[in-house]
């Protein structure tokens, strides 16, 4: 148990929903509600005081939208909030802009017939509570050329190298802070990054309008080519990488792997088994385990491999993880790895490692 419970405001509209998220998180002896709000003002009110460690709040509120109430939040009073959204197309672009405005992570509001509804709720509260790290627009920046891009991305030239990421609890800030350093004829790129199946689509959709590279979300056969990142879908499916001179991206039904569909493990171990020294593995913030043994294998494979450093972390689990197996080769700050990934990768660099 931890040494005091992680105490909790729940901020939503609906009587239903506040006290259905309030039961799941007082069934963990860790956490502690201390209270619920309907609205903005009355959260305003509560955090005031109540002086919460953590916020569940809903995305869509009457008066103020959670949105409006979560800048508000993060520019006067930062604490992490969790998001609580419906999974649609319009939930998931809100819970997407949320990510970017500082919530700590987004959770699927569940079906009324959901048996289990809201399972990662707690460990995501746990961390929440614990977490000291916030990505700020400051923190991340890159140093850039005139043309907003460093110099190392305005002469990179692309050699045969491929990169996969993994991410999870706060990988879609540090996921848009690196893919804004590559340049638009970037290194091929396969994301795995933990969200709800509804999300993956939007997320991939917004990556691509926020960066020079084309991105989209990966479909199943599609040639893996310089300037395309790939995002892995989420639910089905994992995503993996096939062939050995014309390289596709292969969607895989099959189990969860670490709690995960899709899982960084998966696409990690099939990035070592057909690539091997032609790859750079990035193994970036979230909870838990997943692409630890899988960067390994890429590592003991010839690939380089690089971790997201604590400090930069929104949740330095997954890092840790792989650090701790020997799996990282070069730990960075998220500032760095974008800039890194293009040395390794250009075609000057090619057959240096």
């Amino acid at each position: 148990m931890l040494a005091k419970p992680v105490r909790v405001l729940v901020v939503d509209d609906s009587a239903t929903m506040r006290s259905l998220i309030s039961s799941v998180l007082q069934a963990d002896p860790d956490i502690e509600v201390v209270g619920t709000a309907g609205d903005a003002a009355q959260a305003r009110s509560a955090i005031k005081q109540l002086n919460p460690d953590v916020i569940t709040l809903d995305v869509e509120m009457p008066n103020m939208n959670g949105l409006e109430f979560l800048e508000k939040i993060m520019r006067l009073r930062p604490m992490p909030v969790i998001m609580v959204s419906t999974l649609t197309s319009r939930g998931a672009e809100a819970s997407l802009a949320a990510l970017e405005l500082g919530a700590f992570d987004c959770i699927g509001k569940p079906a009324v017939t959901d048996p289990n509804p809201f399972p990662d709720l707690a460990e995501k509260v746990k961390q929440g509570g614990k977490s000291k790290a916030r990505i700020g627009a400051s923190a991340t920046a890159q140093p850039t050329g005139a043309n907003g891009q460093s110099d190392t991305a305005v002469n990179y030239r692309p050699g045969s190298k491929v990169v996969a990421i993994g991410a999870s609890t706060g990988g879609v800030e540090a996921l848009i802070s690196l893919l804004s350093t590559f340049p638009a004829n970037c290194p091929p790129t396969l994301i795995t990054q933990h969200m709800p199946e509804a999300f993956t689509s939007s997320f991939a959709a917004r990556l691509d309008r926020l960066c020079k590279p084309q991105v989209a979300e990966a479909s199943d056969g599609a040639p893996i080519r310089p300037g395309m990142v790939y995002v892995a879908p989420g639910g089905q499916s994992h995503l993996e990488i096939v062939g050995s001179t014309t390289l596709r991206c292969r969607l895989r039904e099959g189990e969860a792997v670490n709690g995960h569909r899709p899982s960084v493990d998966v696409l990690f171990n099939s990035v070592a088994a057909h690539c091997g020294r032609r790859a750079v593995g990035v193994i970036l913030t979230g909870m838990g385990r997943d692409g630890a043994s899988g960067l390994l294998q890429m590592r003991q494979g010839g690939a380089a491999t690089i971790g997201q450093n604590e400090s930069t972390c929104v949740v330095y689990g997954m890092p840790r993880s792989a650090f701790e197996i020997g799996a990282v080769e070069n730990q960075l700050p998220l500032r760095r790895i974008g800039e890194e990934i293009l040395n390794l990768t250009t075609s000057h660099r090619e057959g240096t490692r």
